[in-house]
């Protein structure tokens, strides 16, 4: 029903909610900015929506692949996501 015209105060909440676009959801952070020696990411308190967009779609991507990989199989990537994806892989495997 969400995705239902008027079922929503805003027409592109539902485009936002997760798996809607195949993708497992990216992390979700609240205040306060550390919690339980746990820290929000810094580039989402930096305020600039594109450096937080990438951020997010990588973060979704790095789910998916880490734990649903069989939906990127039946996705096509672009090539900002391939980017992503592999700069995903790369840190985690350097971490």
């Amino acid at each position: 029903t969400r995705l239902l015209p008027g079922a929503l105060g805003h027409a592109d909440s539902a485009e936002e909610d997760s798996f809607t676009d195949g993708l497992l959801d990216c992390p979700h952070y609240t205040r306060p900015e550390v919690y339980a020696d746990k820290r929000v990411p810094e580039v989402l308190l930096s305020g600039n929506h594109e450096h937080i967009r990438r951020w997010r779609l990588q973060q979704s991507l790095g789910r998916t692949w880490q734990r649903r990989a069989d939906l990127l199989d039946s996705r096509s990537l672009s090539g900002e996501e391939k980017k992503l994806l592999e700069e995903y892989i790369r840190q985690r495997d350097d971490s």
